[in-house]
């Protein structure tokens, strides 16, 4: 029978959808066998898969799972684009790197590993960040962008660039022991055709960034790695669904081109679990959306946003969302360093003072600075509110064994931004006693302790 019967097709093989014309080879038939029998699926949702382009943005805790099931279901050619290096605390959650990889780029170790999974597809390295310069010309050459940053800031830049230039957007987030994921501009639809049919982009679901007091990375709040894990697999569900079913195809579909378009309504879903339970609870929720909004900045009807504007700094994405910077006004007399402290402490210089240490619990469990006194920087802010609210007075975001006045106070943080801060917050609410105390930040927080004065300290 020869190469009639060759995966079951015949030689003059007919033409799959979405311009797939080829047959799969012997090797593609026996890796994607399992995938093929799933109802829905089939050649026809192979080749598709296998004829388009995914760019995977970041290869961290969702990046690193995400990447395994878009190449193991064998998409053609998956594009990696991150800037960072593999680092030691990564790889609890960061499955796609290894101990042997440490110092590599993360693009290059993820690659790696990759092609270790599967081999066939076509694998391109973007070893750099994604940025207003950068991002049209990057996403423009793939059919579908997998968003697993780890900001607002990126997120808002990626959708966006992927409603100028028609490109479906799966987009997920997880931070400590939760995790969302949605579907966005999918089927991708033109700028300022706006129906309730059509999907919405990120800011039609988001049109405000979160506060930047609750923007922290997972170094300072900590993330459970099954948990970006799940999230980073369910973000290659959606897309392996999106590409099988030609859903990427822009919509109105081009000449020539009807894709099924079923479409459910949108949905944020949103994984939470308790860690502190023995036995779950654990839920997932489902959050319906509205469609596309008339008057969003990015996708409405009179939206005025372009490629070029981008390029030229406008939307400033960085001041649309608020980051908190490192630039705090103290003066000098208001600051001290790390080994400066620790050397008048040494040498008796130091007066009796408070040092108050605004790490979290966790972090500040792991070690601290001797007699410090842990008050942690979140907790601080609702005592700072309550007072102003005067339902307590200022006395109460100190320690209780001290009631002398005009005791110095020093705060540390993790990395010193906090305690400037606390600072100013304890200022603020006159615990300076009209400038009597000194109330004094410790520069570069626990991070300088370590590097300054005591490398062996378990900096988290």
């Amino acid at each position: 029978m020869g190469e009639a019967s060759i995966n079951g097709e015949p030689a003059a093989a007919k033409a799959a959808p979405n311009g797939c014309s080829r047959r799969l080879t012997d090797d593609e038939f026996d890796r994607y066998s399992r995938q093929m029998i799933v109802p829905g699926m089939g050649k026809e949702g192979q080749l598709r898969l296998i004829n388009s382009r995914v760019l995977i943005i970041g290869a961290g805790g969702l990046g690193c799972p995400a990447a395994q099931y878009i190449a193991g279901a064998g998409v053609g050619t998956i594009g990696i684009i991150d800037g960072d290096v593999v680092e030691t605390s990564n790889l609890h959650r960061q499955v796609g790197h290894a101990t042997a990889r440490i110092g590599m780029k993360k693009v290059d170790s993820l690659i790696t590993h990759l092609r270790g999974l599967n081999p066939l597809p076509t694998y391109v390295s973007h070893p750099f960040h994604i940025n207003p310069q950068n991002a049209a010309e990057v996403i423009s050459q793939y059919d579908l962008v997998m968003d697993c940053t780890d900001n607002p800031v990126t997120r808002y830049l990626i959708s966006d660039i992927c409603v100028l230039v028609c490109k479906p957007l799966v987009s997920a987030a997880a931070i400590q022991k939760s995790g969302q994921l949605t579907v966005l501009n999918c089927p991708p639809t033109p700028q300022g055709l706006v129906d309730g049919k059509y999907a919405p982009c990120y800011r039609c679901c988001f049109r405000k960034p979160p506060p930047p007091s609750s923007m922290v990375s997972c170094g300072e709040a900590g993330i459970m790695g099954s948990v970006v894990g799940l999230m980073g697999v369910a973000q290659a569900g959606e897309a392996i669904k999106i590409l099988a079913s030609a859903l990427h195809i822009p919509s109105p579909p081009a000449a020539g081109d009807t894709p099924e378009r079923n479409l459910q309504q949108p949905t944020l879903l949103i994984y939470t679990y308790d860690l502190e339970s023995a036995v779950g609870p654990y839920s997932f929720r489902a959050l319906k959306m509205g469609g596309r909004k008339r008057n969003c900045f990015a996708c409405g009807e009179n939206s005025t946003l372009t490629l070029a504007g981008i390029r030229a700094g406008e939307p400033d994405y960085v001041q649309f969302c608020s980051v908190p910077t490192s630039s705090v006004s103290l003066p000098p007399e208001e600051r001290i360093t790390a080994a400066a402290y620790h050397a008048a402490k040494q040498k008796g210089e130091l007066p009796e003072h408070i040092l108050l240490d605004t790490r979290e619990k966790e972090h500040f469990s792991f070690g601290s600075i001797e007699g410090a006194v842990n008050v942690p920087f979140g907790k601080l802010l609702m005592k700072a509110a309550a007072i102003k609210r005067d339902v307590s007075p200022a006395s109460e975001i100190l320690p209780l064994e001290s009631e002398k006045t005009d005791v110095p106070i020093f705060v540390v943080c993790r990395r010193g931004l906090d305690s400037q801060e606390t600072v100013e917050k304890l200022k603020e609410l006159g615990l300076d006693n009209g400038g009597k105390r000194r109330i004094v930040d410790i520069m570069g927080g626990m991070k300088a302790w370590k590097e300054e004065v005591d490398p062996t300290f378990p900096f988290i």
